[in-house]
């Protein structure tokens, strides 16, 4: 993480007091992975499962036999919702090139040739095309639930104005599905209904800079995205100040709007390539139809901690042992920022021995992750059928449920919070043994108890040093504080460094930390920000310091029940 500040800003550090010897803003999950459907690298908040099916899709097919399967992102997705998470950052990654699908001609009442305006889809990838032959009902021979069709209604001269219907592309002109409505439409720019402005133009691609190597999104367009699937990609035929002095309709215009007709989308590229791995066939090369470097722009972008807020990681798909170089990027990443924890799956499915699986967590050392093994089976939720997917799938509503009926800082284990009711079993059962050397290994085991069920029994992060941090709980409390805190004093950067400013600060974040204890989060605390630590001298290098020390609860991990056999007549002690 970074210890030193180049330009304006609040560096929150932790020093780690609490190592053994021998003897506010809420953020949720982020997701990296390929999905059915949706923007292609653009990161994108989802607050349901049902928006995510709606933004990303469902299910696919692929192979020969065509067979169908479900992306483990949507998969991670579901159990996260499932569980109570609320927010779901979800960032798109694919192979090769991938471009939004456009509408056919909208034709305009004087029959010009060039389109009156041009809509594209907001999804990328051929599964947008649409365009096709029609039945004599209208229905597209290409339309799926996947993809959306335009229609135009009501258009009129006399108004200036026209409404545009976006439909579900696997309806017809008898069983139309709307999906979206947009009423009196003008081409006029200077009108509050301009297509544009009313429906959106803008868009992102991302760039990266030719000096730092930063990767970050570009924005063009001039009005935001109103619509759920598509945006205005041109206007070629506008209508400036439709109506003249007298309140007519100008003749030079009437003949631009368009006419009442309805219409596909095509031209679309980018689809899943032939012979993609899926659930425990992933492997090191093939992950989903991904490639190496499919991972690499969405790693780097999700490192910029102020456009991107969440404060647990997942990339259900990648495995430690398989893709090293990007694993480590991720951890790197994660670091930096200091406000997330980042969960992984050390190898692939059948990979071998426990030892395997605590070797390769030996090769780690950070507190900003944690690894889970072994895999397990669910049901999918949109196939319905039963599949092997990497434990990082399911630990994300492990979390989400942790937070919904305690607090971050609460382990996420054990049969009251880590309990996988959705699980139908591990690949393997542990006995005790194998328990002992994987959590011995930095490797939080997935255990099955006759009568309970799969549950999640370690909460051990990959530091390798022991201290309070080696524990998921006390390394989200430290995320949860800082996140809180940090927000503090981010409105006191450039204030006047003086008694009045720091006690401000101090009368927001005793009384939080005071909170935080009374939720069982912390045994103590105390917060110096005065004259002791803000000498004339760090007041004249423009620095304002704070020292915040804390005693973070420990969970009971350990149990030990002494039975201890007496005689008859022997008393008990006080």
């Amino acid at each position: 993480m970074a210890e030193t500040l180049i330009s304006p800003g609040v560096l929150a550090r932790e020093n780690d007091s609490s190592f053994i010897s021998q003897g506010p803003i809420t953020a949720g999950a982020a997701i990296i992975g390929p999905t059915v459907k949706g923007p292609v690298e653009l990161p994108t908040v989802v607050t349901s499962y049902s928006q995510y099916q709606q933004k990303f899709g469902t299910t696919l097919t692929s192979g020969s036999p065509a067979q169908t399967y479900t992306y483990l992102t949507s998969i991670a997705a579901y159990n996260y919702f499932q569980n109570g998470g609320t927010s779901l950052l979800v960032a798109r990654v694919v192979s090769g090139s991938y471009t939004p699908a456009s509408s056919s001609l909208i034709v305009s009442a004087s029959g010009a040739t060039s389109a009156v305006f041009v809509l594209e889809t907001i999804s990328e990838g051929t599964i947008m095309n649409s365009s096709g032959s029609e039945d004599s009902n209208g229905a597209l021979i290409n339309g799926t639930s996947n993809n959306v069709r335009w229609q135009i209604v009501n258009s009129n001269t006399s108004s200036g104005t026209f409404d545009l219907l976006i439909r579900q592309g696997n309806d017809n002109n008898l069983e139309q599905t709307v999906l979206e409505t947009w009423t009196n439409l003008s081409l006029d720019p200077f009108a509050p209904t301009y297509v544009a402005k009313v429906i959106g133009d803008q868009k992102y691609t991302l760039r990266t800079d030719s000096g730092t190597q930063t990767k970050y999104l570009q924005l063009t367009g001039s009005f935001p995205n109103q619509s759920s699937y598509v945006r205005v990609k041109s206007v070629n035929l506008t209508t400036p100040n439709y109506f003249n002095n007298a309140g007519n309709p100008n003749p030079l215009f009437t003949g631009s709007l368009p006419i009442n007709a309805s219409g596909s989308f095509g031209a679309a590229v980018g689809s899943l390539g032939a012979g993609a791995n899926f659930y425990q066939n992933i492997s090191n090369t093939n992950t989903q139809g991904l490639v190496s470097g499919s991972y690499d722009n969405m790693v780097a972008l999700l490192a910029n901690q102020d456009d991107y807020k969440y404060n647990v990681l997942l990339t259900p798909g990648l495995y430690d042992a398989g893709h090293t170089s990007t694993v480590t990027q991720i951890i790197s990443n994660t670091q930096n920022r200091g406000d997330a924890i980042y969960v992984l799956d050390p190898v692939a499915y059948g990979a071998g021995s426990v030892t395997t699986v605590t070797s390769q967590a030996a090769t780690r050392n950070t507190s900003y992750a944690a690894e889970y093994w072994p895999w397990c089976q669910v049901q999918d939720p949109d196939s319905g059928q039963n599949v092997w997917v990497p434990a990082s799938t399911v630990i994300g509503g492990v979390y989400a449920y942790n937070d919904s009926v305690s607090e971050p800082w609460f382990a996420p284990a054990g049969i009251n919070r880590g309990g996988l009711s959705q699980v139908i079993m591990a690949e393997r059962r542990l006995p005790q043994g194998d328990r002992d050397t994987l959590y011995s290994g930095k490797v939080n085991p997935i255990a099955t108890f006759p009568g309970t069920g799969v549950v999640v029994y370690g909460q051990k992060t990959l530091q390798t040093r022991a201290s309070a941090l080696d524990r998921v709980n006390v390394r989200r409390l430290l995320i949860s504080l800082k996140s809180y805190i940090s927000q503090v004093a981010q409105n006191l950067v450039f204030e006047q460094n003086t008694t009045a400013t720091r006690n401000n600060f101090l009368a927001q974040v005793n009384p939080y930390l005071e909170s935080v204890q009374q939720r069982q989060g912390l045994y103590a605390f105390r917060v110096i920000m005065d004259d002791s630590n803000n000498t004339p001298t760090v007041i004249d290098q423009n620095q304002m310091v704070g020292q915040i020390y804390l005693q973070p609860t420990k969970t009971a991990e350990f149990i030990y029940l002494d039975f201890n056999i007496t005689p008859t007549g022997a008393t008990f002690p006080a």
